[in-house]
């Protein structure tokens, strides 16, 4: 994987902590930085748009996409197939963009045993009172499915340990403040900074 110094992300949270959302504020307000669009089996709800949130594919289709090893990661959630696409990503790096990949455990474990450069972000709610209340805000499931979705939000947040920065979203703004500086922290490491500004360096510490 060609990388030009580029950095991958992992974003990990449970469902109702607010990732998705401050994923793409960040990805408003800073530059060479995107998102990798994970395919899934799931049904396309809503306001969904093929290709902006989702790739929308049969079960067959990704199983396909599994044999032929076209993954970087993939996991089975709520009876559904979530992955990203390994080309996807490769692109992205290659043309000098960071990555982000918002992913549960599963996948960020996956692409860890595959990567080690990689940063990993966990983002968990202020309470669990907070994280049911923002489930419950959609409007779009039952109350046994937000129970189901309460229970698995509980085993994901245990996993918070499993990642290098921990944001918890209170109150938005300051989150998403964490969550750039993050991103913009590794964009200045001496590492990235001397390979992008090789030629000004040369030419600052050299006769």
């Amino acid at each position: 994987m060609q990388t030009n110094q580029a950095q991958m992300f992992i974003v990990s949270a449970p469902s109702g902590a607010g990732k998705t959302s401050l994923v793409k504020r960040t990805i408003e307000e800073l530059d060479d930085l995107t998102v990798a669009v994970s395919h899934t089996t799931r049904e396309q709800r809503p306001l969904e748009e093929e290709g902006r949130h989702y790739h929308f594919v049969t079960r067959d289709a990704f199983r396909d996409m599994i044999d032929s090893d076209q993954f970087l990661e993939y996991a089975e959630v709520f009876g559904n197939y979530y992955g990203t696409s390994m080309s996807a990503v490769d692109d992205a790096l290659f043309a000098g963009q960071d990555v982000i990949l918002e992913i549960d455990w599963q996948g960020a474990a996956q692409v860890r045993q595959k990567f080690s450069d990689v940063v990993s972000i966990f983002i968990l709610p202020p309470s669990r009172a907070t994280l049911i209340a923002r489930l419950k805000g959609r409007g779009q499931d039952s109350d046994e499915v937000i129970r189901r979705r309460t229970a698995e939000a509980v085993l994901e947040m245990r996993q918070y340990h499993r990642a290098d920065y921990l944001i918890i979203n209170d109150a938005f703004e300051v989150a998403l403040m964490e969550l750039k500086s993050v991103v913009i922290s590794h964009r200045v490491l001496k590492s990235r900074q001397a390979h992008r500004h090789a030629g000004l360096i040369t030419s600052l510490t050299h006769d």
